[in-house]
């Protein structure tokens, strides 16, 4: 991504320097904010941010200065209309005199109107819905590249008077490592991040290909290869015996079946790269710089979803000649008839190649 700035002017900067930040879900989406908060809290040193999210994504953010995280129980005590006024009187005494909605949901909406009432003023994120139906329909199709979600949730800033610029030098510092969670030693490994599985069909790589990729991977890579170990992420009851499996099949190879989320992050910080399809975990390996190889199927980085700071060389896409109706999805759900099995036209030998090109790069350095 190139050094974009935010600079639209607010009509006078706000005099508290305290913001409300509201984005709940989903991983993905938190991740690719996280960058942009370190930017905005580096580049405004006045600056103290509240960010309300929910409690399983707070350790992303453990890194970041005068940030503090308001966990919501969107199933628990904030449920609901009541629920979310309940939330808005305990907001209120933390002081904030504006409020980014970067989630611009029902739920968010609900609380900024609450918050208004006693006098807070917001701005919220424009997601740019009708140029993404555009984009993914598939009669009159717009293709044309829209704006990342980074850009969008800055644009929000720089309407309450804090313009940022973002570029690499953004992203999360990475926690400590601390090998023995995986419960191998990775001092002696190029380490691979390998996260097989998506939210949706309209995103997943079949399996069997992306082993065949890996067996390819392993061949090409020769001498290196008794150096190399895979650590593979997923996790529920349809994932976690296939990942035991691939363990199995791979060398070296472990999991983060057993690791808290917490631990997990700091594996993911200290790969040596990141193979993923359109998913969550490519965005925690991109928000710490892990070179990350994507996967991309009935979704494209058009709808403004890649990884932060990733190069294009970093993606493999479905064949738009053989499907030219993609993208037919900004998430992955939608898979029109005849689009079920666009990511088999991505070869696994393209993806071991790819690999190849990120270990040499690897090895380099």
């Amino acid at each position: 991504m190139s050094l974009t700035q935010f600079s639209e002017p607010a009509s006078r900067p706000l005099v508290e320097q305290h913001v409300l930040v509201i984005r709940l879900s989903a991983m993905g989406d938190v991740a690719i904010m996280a960058p942009v908060l370190n930017a905005l809290l580096k580049q405004h040193p006045q600056l103290s941010v509240t960010l309300l999210t929910l409690a399983k994504w707070v350790p992303i953010f453990a890194s970041i200065p005068r940030l503090k995280t308001v966990p919501v129980e969107t199933k628990g005590i904030h449920k609901g209309i009541i629920g979310l006024w309940r939330l808005s009187q305990f907001l209120k005494k933390e002081g904030f005199i504006a409020i980014a909605d970067l989630h611009g949901v029902l739920r968010s909406r609900l609380l900024c109107f609450f918050l208004s009432l006693s006098g807070h003023k917001y701005a919220r994120i424009d997601k740019g819905r009708a140029e993404k139906k555009a984009l993914t329909r598939l009669e009159n199709k717009i293709f044309k590249p829209l704006k990342h979600s980074s850009i969008r949730y800055g644009e929000v800033f720089a309407k309450l008077g804090f313009p940022i610029t973002l570029d690499p030098s953004t992203v999360l510092s990475k926690p400590p490592k601390k090998p023995e969670t995986t419960g191998a030693d990775q001092s002696n490994f190029t380490t691979i991040g390998v996260a097989p599985f998506a939210a949706h069909k309209g995103k997943q790589y079949p399996l069997d290909l992306m082993i065949q990729a890996l067996e390819i991977f392993s061949r090409l890579a020769g001498k290196d290869q008794k150096e190399i170990r895979f650590v593979f992420f997923g996790g529920g009851p349809v994932e976690t015996p296939k990942i035991k499996a691939l363990c199995k099949q791979f060398p070296h190879s472990s999991h983060g079946l057993s690791l808290s989320f917490e631990q997990e992050l700091q594996v993911i910080a200290h790969l040596d790269f990141m193979v993923a399809m359109d998913s969550g975990n490519a965005h925690l390996a991109a928000m710490y710089a892990v070179p990350t190889l994507t996967l991309w199927g009935n979704t494209h980085p058009y709808a403004g979803f890649a990884p932060v700071f990733q190069t294009e060389k970093n993606r493999l896409l479905s064949d738009r000649i053989t499907y030219p109706g993609l993208p037919t999805s900004v998430f992955g759900k939608e898979v029109p008839k005849g689009y079920e099995k666009v990511m088999e036209s991505i070869a696994p030998a393209a993806v071991a190649e790819k690999m190849s090109a990120l270990l040499r790069e690897a090895l380099a350095d």
